[in-house]
């Protein structure tokens, strides 16, 4: 898997069609996890996202390590306990959007589906609703999902199970570039 997502991240810097392609290096990746007994948030600012608008393409990556925490605590147990950084140490999407996007500008609302992986685990999402917003010659992609960390193997111990959420909400913000 590891190297289809590659090839797929790859393959967008190598483009026919100029102007038809978005990156960043500095894509907002964060979430959140809400129970009676404690609110988990972390932020990551450094993901790489490609959006490849003549493919219908959309692609993530992010190192799990660069993920911020309020208390440094919840970082380590994050790293260490749950996502395993150091064995598995990035999380990746790849996949497609529906509709009709434009170099111009203009607010755009699509469906993406594709590859989702995390803590090693690859799952299938399907009809993420999501926005593309050209403007100024940039392009914003933003989305909102949630993922379970059992259906990514994630082990949470009972000690801590109920300040944990079943359900993690996850938001994306990428202002992209016109690839060069």
């Amino acid at each position: 898997m590891k190297t289809i997502c590659f090839i797929v991240l790859a393959s967008l810097f190598y483009l026919p069609m100029q102007g038809q392609t978005y990156m960043t290096r500095n894509g907002n990746v964060s979430f959140f996890s809400k129970t009676p007994l404690e609110d988990i948030k972390a932020e990551n600012t450094q993901a790489f996202a490609a959006v490849d608008l003549s493919k219908r393409s959309v692609a993530f990556t992010l190192l799990q390590r660069n993920f911020l925490f309020p208390k440094q605590l919840m970082q380590e147990h994050y790293n260490e306990n749950y996502v395993e950084s150091e064995k598995f140490p990035k999380a990746q999407f790849a996949g497609t959007f529906t509709g009709d996007v434009k170099t111009t500008p203009g607010t755009y609302k699509v469906q993406v589906s594709g590859q989702l992986t995390i803590h090693g685990v690859t799952q299938q999402v399907q009809n993420i609703p999501a926005e593309l917003e050209v403007n100024e010659g940039k392009m914003t992609a933003k989305a909102a999902f949630a993922v379970k960390p059992s259906d990514y193997n994630i082990k949470i111990p009972s000690l801590v199970k109920d300040k944990i959420a079943s359900q993690i909400n996850i938001q994306i913000a990428a202002v992209c570039q016109p690839a060069k």
